[in-house]
């Protein structure tokens, strides 16, 4: 009983669903609870109920019609991996290679200088260390390729996964399918809510606080926050609530509508620079109409590059008329240096590869792992001054 309660109510769900359709309570083609119905049953949200029946739709056991519901599909079908020992679910592994080499394979969303490259150096360089072997698939934040990335690496019998999770809400079913399985997997950058798996990232509360009390220390307190939308991506909602918290401690009103929470074109599927034209508009017509705002504090490298050339368009002096603060920064010459939260990626990656080879070996691993990030002063904040009415 303890050990069906501690599990996530999508896989409880999942679980009496299944058992119902093989003890034969629902015959080939009847139709199964609806997401509605189903949350409605188990008191649970519509989002957790859908989890359970992508479960049992990637298991065989139901097929999905839109604008019809779910059907029990013909058992024989049903792909759900075998059990093992004491019942639990298990990826069926290929035979070890001739040479004894793992196989770890990569998902990312994709990488550049400002973030991702010095990841996949740590692991890269784990990978040496433990005589293994990285596979690298990009998602572009897609989560179509996410899923097909993940069978794809899984048909060439990688040992492991690491998965950078593509930003938004929706919810894997490959990665509910490994993470009731078991199978050595380990989540970086975010961790995804309701489901069990181990996942590295950045303490981005403390990052974000402590980025915050910088720029109050310089004199800021009318201060834009600038942010891709949430959509449920834990390491945004995280930066967000660092921001609000440091403006709690200090006694300072949080101004939303200083705000700019819909910068798109820093997400991997709107990288281009007709996206990135509307987005420096925005942040034109943002400071020309709000000219209190003395500081820009950007969740990424690249929307801190939008307000940079943002600023410059409208005359303004960057740091001297406005200081700008962002997550990461490439360490490239010639690149002006922001002042920044450098993310520890080497260390992220490398514990990343470690953690998937404990998991393989069946060490119990702890559900988030933090690290600090450092605050890096650039060329980009000075103490405060207040802005020329007729920028």
């Amino acid at each position: 009983m303890s050990e069906s309660a501690s599990k996530p109510m999508y896989e409880r769900i999942f679980e009496t669903l299944r058992d119902a359709i093989i003890a034969r309570q629902y015959d080939v083609g009847d139709r199964v609870p609806s997401e509605k119905e189903l949350g409605d049953a188990h008191g649970v949200s519509r989002i957790t109920s859908k989890k359970a029946l992508e479960l049992l739709a990637a298991a065989g056991y139901i097929v999905r019609q839109p604008g019809r519901g779910s059907f029990v599909a013909d058992p024989a079908a049903a792909k759900e991996p075998a059990k093992g020992p004491a019942g639990q679910r298990v990826v069926a592994r290929r035979p070890a290679r001739a040479d004894g080499k793992l196989l770890i394979g990569l998902v990312i969303t994709d990488f550049a200088d400002s973030y991702g490259t010095a990841l996949i150096y740590g692991m890269e360089e784990a990978s040496r260390l433990h005589g293994a072997y990285l596979v690298l698939r990009r998602s572009f934040g897609v989560p179509a390729y996410e899923e097909e990335a993940i069978r794809g690496l899984l048909a060439l019998g990688v040992d492991g996964l690491i998965v950078f999770p593509a930003q938004g809400e929706y919810f894997n079913a490959e990665i509910l399918k490994l993470v009731i399985a078991k199978f050595p997997l380990v989540l970086v950058d975010r961790h995804l809510k309701g489901v069990a798996a181990a996942s590295i990232s950045t303490d981005n509360v403390k990052a974000a606080k402590e980025g915050t009390h910088y720029l109050f220390g310089l004199g800021h307190a009318s201060i834009a926050f600038l942010t891709p939308p949430p959509a449920d991506t834990t390491a945004i909602e995280e930066r967000i609530e660092g921001f609000i918290q440091a403006h709690a401690e200090k006694g300072i009103k949080v101004d939303r509508a200083l705000w700019i929470e819909d910068i798109a074109s820093s997400l991997p599927q709107a990288n281009a620079e007709d996206n990135r034209r509307r987005d420096i508009a925005k942040i034109k017509d943002h400071l020309e109409r709000h000219p209190e705002i003395t500081a820009m504090f950007a969740t990424e490298y690249n929307i801190a590059q939008l307000a940079f050339r943002a600023a410059r368009e409208l005359g303004l002096s960057v740091p001297d008329e406005l200081s700008i603060l962002c997550f990461d920064s490439p360490e490239i010459n010639g690149a002006f240096p922001l002042t920044h939260l450098k993310q520890d990626q080497h260390g992220m990656g490398t514990l990343a590869f470690e953690h998937v080879l404990k998991l393989r070996d069946g060490e119990p691993l702890p559900r988030k792992t933090l690290l600090d990030a450092a605050l890096v002063v650039g060329q980009s904040t000075a103490p405060m001054k207040p802005r020329r009415r007729d920028a």
